[in-house]
């Protein structure tokens, strides 16, 4: 077997292990998070550490999945800074490479002070576009010059992998959330029309009108009047 056939024969194993694991996630976003930075390290050659960020702004830095403290601790510089890779892959390219990050001159502050905290390399690829949040799949090595252009290959094929899975995730779990909540509400419903004798249109306007009158999600309302038997604010009715 060929290096080149070798290689191919190496990332679809890869995959097929990242399919496997993600899937035994089943919705949950966290764990999914996890699992992606996890694979990612023992997928691409030279990988040291990974993180997943979430961009939201253009200003904040959310880390929403690390390998080591030193992804947070690089997120958390980049934000005080506003500036460095993960940020312009998040908002301005797929993927940003930084061979050398304590020679880099794109982000001069930022260069020094992640040099210091022992990053050597750097790969940030863009995972999705959301409105104004955005993600980042970002690689590090605590050597320069760790990632060549097959690691960056690997990283957009491991990077497009992961936003599938990941937005099969957030999907499910807000399905899980749109379940449970429309179960609270049937059940606010339900107490309403049987202590006050309202259709189920009169319960769920009650629950409309105390949500925009107290400026409380209908869900926040619904739950209350489950837990507690009693309509927030008291009348149940309009007078």
């Amino acid at each position: 077997m060929s290096a080149s056939e070798d290689n191919t024969q190496h990332l679809s194993d890869a995959m097929s292990r990242l399919a496997r694991r993600l899937q035994e996630e089943h919705g949950d976003v966290e764990g999914t998070l996890q699992a992606i930075t996890a694979a990612a390290v023992t997928t691409l050659p030279h990988a040291d550490d990974c993180g997943i960020s979430y961009v939201i702004g253009r200003r904040k830095i959310e880390p929403r999945a690390w390998t080591s403290d030193l992804p947070r601790m690089v997120d958390s510089l980049q934000e005080r800074l506003r500036q460095g890779p993960c940020m312009d892959a998040a908002w301005e390219q797929q993927v940003v490479r930084v061979d050398d990050v304590g020679a880099d001159e794109r982000w001069p502050e930022f260069a020094r002070e992640a040099s210091g905290l022992g990053v050597g390399s750097m790969m940030c690829f863009q995972l999705f576009v959301s409105g104004d949040q955005l993600g980042a799949l970002n690689m590090y090595s605590r050597t320069r010059n760790a990632f060549d252009d097959e690691s960056q290959d690997i990283g957009l094929l491991f990077a497009s992998h992961a936003a599938v899975a990941l937005a099969g995730a957030e999907h499910e779990s807000n399905l899980r959330i749109g379940m449970s909540s429309r179960d609270v509400i049937g059940q606010a419903k339900g107490i309403l029309m049987e202590r006050h004798k309202l259709t189920a249109n009169q319960a769920f306007d009650v629950l409309a009108r105390v949500s925009k009158e107290m400026n409380r999600k209908l869900v926040d309302v619904a739950r209350e009047v489950s837990d507690t038997g009693a309509v927030p604010g008291g009348n149940p009715r309009r007078d």
